[in-house]
């Protein structure tokens, strides 16, 4: 089986960012690593079987193909939609957060 490649929205880069330098002021830089490496295991799960992710996100905000994927030992959600030859990820947001406030800013458009 051949993985798709994972590629994260600008946003979700952000998202990233933002948890990154979170993890650096509070925990140290073994934590942010650790962060970084459980991200990248994350997406190669994704990327090798997109449908090991959640629909529940989908059904709960109306975004039909929209899963979430717990990031291992993290407190952080990857939210994607399987697309013909990629992953798109749309946020990686923290599992406490208001899931649904994110959606008051523009959805971003399925690139299925």
């Amino acid at each position: 089986m051949t993985s798709k490649p994972v590629v994260p929205r600008a946003v979700a880069r952000t998202d990233i960012d933002n948890a990154i330098e979170h993890y650096l002021a509070e925990a140290g830089p073994e934590v942010a690593l650790g962060f970084i490496d459980a991200l990248e295991r994350t997406y190669a799960a994704i990327g090798k079987v997109p449908g090991i992710g959640s629909p529940r996100w989908a059904h709960e905000l109306n975004l039909p193909g929209l899963r979430s994927w717990r990031i291992q030992g993290y407190p952080w959600l990857v939210f994607y939609v399987e697309a013909e030859a990629s992953i798109d990820v749309w946020r990686v947001l923290h599992a406490k957060r208001d899931i649904p406030a994110w959606m008051e800013g523009e959805v971003p458009e399925a690139s299925v």
